[in-house]
């Protein structure tokens, strides 16, 4: 399978090259599809989940129970974050969702229209989402039937009682369905949405079509996942190393994968008013293979931050076309984050280069997971004058707290 996965790369690539493109050099393409073939053989299939024991350089044994989270910043920043997949949701379903602490239930009218609301119901505390139904515009308790509007909570209906008091009501959340998924508004101080989440015209119009995912569960702080855009320093040292070598720290600097580097330059901009909610990140990637410029691999990539929990990575490559990477991450529990990556990418292309980008990428980003699971977050880190983007960062992100943002509290066993 993946053989003939290979042949519709190269065929992939002797497509993509027209007029005033020039040729693909026979050698470099011959090396990609080998740099395929042994990708997939040494990593094996793609997982498309991941949880937070993932492999790789593992730590101290008990270090989950003995690592201290340090002087952490609020768990829940305020923004946009995903439910799950609009596809997930059906006409007339429920599902049952747990993120930023909470239960939650969703719900899709036979209309087409998603609803959140506290999972819980406030008359005996059933949970709406296991067993309750969708009736009208409302998602009814498998209790004792009573029926919330998903619009503002309102209860609407008490089968046995004469009145419906008007202050019954559940606790709806803001929510909206962009690029395929179903995001809440999350804001510690109950304020409205004050930015839209952007809408990708590509994905909207199925210019791009989506080819894959993978999903990781990250025992960090949600602040140190977007921070890596900032240190660039990191690019190098961490992800200089050949994708063949894998995630396991221990052995990505082995002679053995010597011979090819991935060369980065990135910088890292808050963008102004009026979205001083985003920031941009511009990344230009190159490899050498035995010190010379394999161009075939030259990718350029603009990540745009939007808000606390949610990325835009455009990646456009000379010969193999455009796609997008949407990240998103979730916040669960103070320090267990979420982290899908999606993969949308031009419909004329075969399926195989963006899995083969979205394995790579996989790579480098597991590689990121080992150092996040095992970190200790530093208010007041030890910098040098080429580390000033962290504390730009740093003073960027800090807008997505409030002074009533919940304060992290570490259990006393710190069994997190």
């Amino acid at each position: 399978g993946w053989l003939r996965g290979a042949a519709l790369l190269a065929m992939a690539a002797g497509l993509a090259v027209g007029p005033g493109r020039g040729a693909l050099p026979a050698a470099e393409l011959l090396f990609l599809l080998l740099l395929l073939l042994v990708l997939l053989l040494l990593a094996g299939a793609a997982k498309p989940r991941r949880g937070p024991g993932l492999r790789g350089c593992p730590g101290v044994p008990g270090s989950s129970r003995a690592r201290r989270p340090g002087a952490v910043p609020p768990p829940y920043p305020n923004g946009w974050y995903r439910l799950l997949d609009s596809s997930r949701l059906p006409h007339g379903t429920v599902r049952s969702v747990a993120l930023l602490g909470e239960q939650l239930a969703a719900f899709r009218t036979q209309d087409g229209q998603a609803y959140v609301v506290d999972a819980y119901c406030p008359h005996l505390g059933a949970n709406l989402a296991m067993g309750g139904r969708v009736t009208g515009n409302c998602i009814e308790c498998p209790f004792h039937g009573w029926q919330f509007r998903g619009e503002d909570g309102k209860c609407t209906s008490i089968p046995y009682a004469e009145k419906v008091p008007n202050f019954a009501k559940v606790r709806t959340w803001p929510s909206c369905e962009v690029n395929g998924m179903l995001l809440i508004w999350y804001h510690c101080d109950g304020v409205s949405p004050t930015w839209a989440v952007p809408e990708q015209q590509e994905i909207t119009t199925k210019e791009w079509v989506f080819r894959g995912q993978t999903e990781h569960f990250i025992n960090a702080h949600i602040q140190e996942i977007p921070e890596n855009a900032a240190d660039t320093a990191h690019l190098t040292f961490l992800h200089g190393p050949s994708i063949l070598s894998g995630t396991d720290l221990r052995y990505t600097r082995s002679k053995l994968w010597n011979f090819m580097k991935h060369i980065w330059k990135a910088e890292w901009q808050p963008e102004p008013e009026p979205n001083k909610h985003c920031s941009q990140l511009l990344v230009k990637h190159h490899a050498t293979v035995f010190g010379k410029h394999f161009s075939l691999l030259d990718l350029a990539v603009s990540a745009r931050q939007v808000g606390p929990g949610l990325v835009f990575l455009i990646f456009e490559h000379a010969f193999l076309g455009q796609g997008i990477i949407l990240q998103t991450v979730t916040p669960l529990e103070p320090l267990l984050q979420n982290v899908v990556h999606k993969i949308y990418y031009q419909k004329n292309m075969p399926g195989i280069i963006p899995k083969f980008i979205l394995k790579a990428e996989c790579i480098q980003f597991e590689r990121d997971v080992t150092i996040w699971n095992n970190k200790q977050y530093l208010p007041k880190p030890l910098l040098v004058k080429e580390d000033t983007a962290i504390q730009k960062h740093r003073r960027w992100y800090a807008q997505f707290y409030s002074e009533r943002s919940l304060k992290f509290r570490a259990p006393e066993n710190l069994d997190w």
